[in-house]
């Protein structure tokens, strides 16, 4: 496979990636057994066939781990998932280039920008107070 462009990776990633928090809901009176408050994560799926493309795209990044993922709703297919979670890459490199290389779709572009005001938050430990949690938890319903 020819070497990833950044072209081709926001065409990607407008596609069939995802910017999300994982937000632990304040209210749930539920035991939750992820221990994480709030959990940045960028990611990205495929069907199986197409796992050398998210090789590349580990390597194109140099961070993030490919991994399968069994999907066993009807009419669906094994995937493998490019996944993105510490925190160090997704300031370093991750939210760079998509700031240098801006996703096309509103709707993506609305979530990156949501993940970029979450993530500060979060970085800024504002997750760590009942306050904060709260109000990334709020932030987090905003996004798709």
């Amino acid at each position: 496979m020819e070497r990833l462009t950044p072209d081709y990776i926001v065409g990607l990633v407008d596609g069939e990636g995802s910017f999300t928090i994982y937000v632990r809901n304040p209210d749930s009176k539920t035991k939750v057994k992820r221990r994480v408050r709030a959990e940045p994560r960028f990611f990205l799926k495929l069907i199986e066939k197409d796992k050398e493309i998210l090789d590349e795209l580990k390597k194109f990044f140099g961070c993030g781990s490919v991994y399968f993922q069994k999907d066993t709703r009807p009419n669906h297919q094994h995937c493998y998932r490019y996944e993105a979670t510490n925190r160090k890459d997704l300031q370093e490199i991750i939210i760079p280039f998509f700031k240098k290389n801006p996703l096309r779709l509103r709707s993506k572009k609305h979530d990156f920008e949501m993940f970029c005001q979450i993530f500060e938050m979060i970085m800024n430990d504002e997750h760590l107070s009942e306050a904060g949690l709260r109000n990334i938890y709020a932030q987090k319903q905003k996004m798709h």
